[in-house]
C-alpha cells in the first residue's frame, strides 16, 4: 500500500520561507509523478508544481520563481522549497503521486499539510 506523509508547513510572514516535505512509502514503479497542489478556502485544488521521475520538472505560472521542487537521491522524497511567500499562498498543500502500473495509472494523495502566509 502507497502512503504520502507531508510535513513543514506553518505560519510564515510574508516574504519568508518554508520546505514542505513528503515521505512516500510502498511500492513505487520508477515511472511517476510527483506534484504539490493546494487548496485555498473556498476554491479548488490547483497544481503548484510537478517533478517527473525522469527529471522534467513544471511549475504553476503564480509560483515560478519562488518555489522549488525536488526529490531526494531515493526519488521517494519530494520537497518544495517555497521563498518570498505571499498572503495568496495560503492554502492546505497536498502531496500528489501517480504511477504507472500493471493494472494500469493509480493515483495518491497525502493528508495535505498547512501553510499561512498573513496579510
Amino acid at each position: 500500500q502507497v502512503q504520502l506523509v507531508e510535513s513543514g508547513g506553518g505560519l510564515v510572514q510574508a516574504g519568508g520561507s518554508l520546505r514542505l516535505s513528503c515521505a512516500a512509502s510502498g511500492s513505487i514503479s520508477e515511472a511517476n509523478v510527483m506534484s504539490w497542489y493546494r487548496q485555498a478556502p473556498g476554491k479548488q485544488r490547483d497544481l503548484v508544481a510537478a517533478s517527473v521521475s525522469g527529471g522534467v520538472t513544471n511549475y504553476a505560472d503564480s509560483v515560478k520563481g519562488r518555489f522549488t521542487i525536488s526529490r531526494d537521491s531515493t526519488r521517494k522524497t519530494l520537497y518544495l522549497q517555497m521563498s518570498s511567500l505571499k498572503p495568496e499562498d495560503t492554502a492546505v498543500y497536498y502531496c500528489n503521486l501517480v504511477i504507472a502500473t500493471t493494472s494500469g495509472r493509480r493515483e495518491y494523495w497525502g493528508q495535505g499539510t498547512q501553510v499561512t502566509v498573513p496579510s
